[in-house]
């Protein structure tokens, strides 16, 4: 358990580490690998809770898990259509 919670805190420094070095103009692309990474990770949630019938832990962490990650990709695809707004000019309307 103690090795699990070392990789988790390593990888949460190394994720914010990554992400602080890329610039603007490629936050787009990368929120778009992003959301293909969270919708794997509900298809994996997804197949978990369905395994873990029996087991009432695994059905809450599963759910857990499916919820997180549909806020994630949600969130993801407001941000990026947000950037690309920017890009708009002044006079479209879509």
């Amino acid at each position: 358990m103690l090795m699990l919670i070392f990789i988790f805190v390593i990888s949460a420094f190394l994720g914010v580490e990554l992400i602080s070095k890329v610039p603007s103009q490629l936050h787009t692309p990368l929120m778009s690998g992003t959301n293909a990474i969270s919708g794997i990770t509900i298809v994996g949630a997804i197949t978990v809770t369905a395994v873990s019938l029996g087991s009432w832990a695994g059905m809450i962490l599963g759910f857990l898990a499916i919820v997180f990650a549909t806020i994630n990709v949600i969130g993801g695809y407001m941000v990026t259509d947000r950037m690309l707004g920017m890009f708009k000019k002044k006079g479209d309307k879509k």
